[in-house]
């Protein structure tokens, strides 16, 4: 099983990735972090043969840009840089032993 938190403006494309693949994902609309952005998050069920598949699909339907904020630091007259990376995809991966149908 496959959790893929990813920007809500790049799920689109991601999405349309992975049915061009022929996967399926469930997906709901999130909010979180630290800066509280709204996000998709994906969930995917697969065989471990198709693990490596579908993650590069996730990697290459994302983008991530480095930001340089400015914040005030304690006993500092200037601001001091502040370097975040804003966008890409956060996976996580998880093997499911047993599936029950309920």
């Amino acid at each position: 099983m496959i959790m893929a938190i990813i920007p809500r403006d790049q799920a689109e494309p991601v999405l349309q990735a992975l049915v061009a693949a022929n996967h399926t994902a469930t997906f709901v609309e999130t909010r979180g972090g630290m800066l509280r952005q709204a996000q998709t998050t994906l969930f995917i069920a697969v065989h471990d043969k198709q693990l490596d598949e579908v993650t590069q699909i996730i990697r290459s339907s994302c983008r991530s840009e480095p930001v340089v904020e400015s914040a005030q630091q304690s006993g500092f007259r200037e601001p001091m840089p502040a370097r975040q990376t804003l966008g890409g995809a956060v996976v996580f991966v998880w093997a499911i032993e047993r599936k029950d149908n309920y």
